[in-house]
């Protein structure tokens, strides 16, 4: 069998290329595998799937034994309590926010009626990726860490943009209520809330004292805190 010259080059140069695409996917696959093997790749994450990975990332810390009331309480966004506690690829964006809760008694003739309105009072931003621990300390002038009456105070932890109109609560929790009573959200962005009671519950029941109007005014923390 006869091969000329120019079929040799043919065959060789088909090799060649070959093994130059077999070279390039591998270096694809390998930098791929190096940009995601050192963080988890969240670029894609739905809000739900933000939302749990701030539920396993969020703690609600109380110290004993602080001077100042407002350094009792803090939110802490750290690693995740999971399997998987690799950072992320991309910080998210997150939003810590703060609301009173505040119940007026009306009475009539009838009988005393009692109804809760809640008043969004402070929020910070921050990014979060499961690195380093990011702190948010509760601001001094909140009525719950103060001798406010019948006030307490919600706390959320969440994802993305802050919330809007449509996506709070229908129904505002009492401000009595325990910590553990369901809030719901209209929003699956919601990672992490909670509850804190005034210093004194006892005085929210019908007939007890009022509360006075919720604090207004700017905020004395820059919004980006901390």
């Amino acid at each position: 069998m006869h091969i000329t010259p120019t079929r040799l080059r043919r065959g060789a140069l088909t090799a060649c290329a070959a093994a130059l695409a077999l070279l390039s996917a591998g270096c694809s696959k390998a930098s791929e595998t190096t940009q995601t093997a050192g963080c988890r790749a969240d670029d894609a994450w739905p809000g739900r799937q933000k939302a749990a990975w701030l539920r396993d990332a969020v703690s609600f810390r109380t110290v004993e034994g602080a001077a100042a009331p407002s350094a009792r309480m803090s939110v802490v966004v750290g690693a995740p309590r999971t399997a998987d506690a690799r950072r992320l690829c991309l910080p998210l964006a997150v939003q810590v926010e703060f609301w009173t809760l505040t119940t007026t008694t009306t009475n009539t003739t009838a009988a005393a009626t009692s109804r809760t309105e809640w008043s969004s009072v402070r929020r910070y931003r921050l990014f979060a990726d499961g690195a380093r621990t990011r702190t948010v300390g509760f601001p001094g002038d909140l009525p719950a860490v103060r001798d406010g009456v019948c006030v307490g105070v919600l706390v959320a932890v969440y994802a993305g943009e802050p919330l809007t109109e449509r996506e709070l609560p229908r129904v505002a929790p009492g401000p009595s209520a325990d910590e553990d009573t369901p809030v719901r959200f209209v929003t699956d962005r919601v990672g992490a809330y909670r509850l804190f009671q005034p210093p004194d519950p006892a005085r929210c029941a019908p007939g007890g004292p009022t509360a006075g109007p919720p604090p207004t005014g700017e905020p004395g923390w820059d919004p980006f805190h901390p």
